[in-house]
């Protein structure tokens, strides 16, 4: 189901003037995500984007790359959509849909060379813990459509949550780890503001980094 929250007035108009633009509708066909685009560049798939700040920085940052991002929520969908706009940020596109559906159907296999999902929902009670996006089902979705060499990084600030995602990307014989555990905060992931907020009150954050490697065939 689609989660809707408190929309204001700019995100709705947004939404609704935007969205025809830079949204990719839902469908049960595979992407040609150089079509999509209107270029050949390297892909980077965000899932659960949140309220857009840091995608909008990192498109910014580094026009040479696309970025296709995923989210459910329409304050969020909104609020990206208004960065686009504001800073014209023609190498970013926006799927309003739940990500293991768009996985599935619209993410062709070896076809995204890099995937960021930041501080997605802890689910911190263990009777939730079900409900937490980063599980072994998501990881095998996620190398389907990954390319050799390419990444998946995620990040958090709920340290049981970082070490289930270690441990879960751990396991996956396709992913190696690119740090002995914990990476240091890659250079284009910027800092929020409520993350610099919880460093200062002494809260962690997580960054783990693994790259595809898979043998020929």
């Amino acid at each position: 189901m689609l989660r809707q929250g408190r929309v204001s007035e700019a995100q709705q108009r947004a939404h609704e003037t935007l969205l025809p633009i830079y949204g990719i509708a839902y469908s049960e066909a595979p992407l040609d995500l150089d079509r999509v685009f209107g270029r050949s560049a390297p892909k980077v798939l965000e899932i659960g984007f949140g309220m857009g700040e840091t995608t909008a920085a990192i498109a910014a940052a580094h026009p040479e790359t696309d970025y296709l991002g995923i989210e459910v929520h329409t304050p969020g969908v909104g609020s990206l959509l208004k960065q686009i706009d504001a800073n014209q940020l023609g190498n970013v596109r926006i799927i309003q849909h739940d990500a293991m559906e768009v996985l599935q159907h619209m993410i062709a296999p070896r076809s995204i060379d890099g995937v960021h999902i930041f501080f997605p929902d802890p689910w911190p009670k263990k009777r939730h813990h079900k409900r937490r996006l980063i599980q072994p089902p998501m990881v095998e979705r996620l190398l389907r459509t990954l390319k050799t060499g390419g990444y998946l990084h995620a990040a958090t600030d709920w340290h049981e949550y970082a070490e289930q995602i270690l441990a879960v990307c751990s396991a996956a014989p396709e992913l190696q780890n690119t740090a002995q555990d914990y990476a240091p905060r890659p250079a284009y992931r910027p800092r929020t503001k409520f993350e610099s907020r919880g460093l200062k009150l002494g809260h962690g954050v997580w960054d783990i980094v693994f790259r595809c490697v898979r043998h020929a065939g």
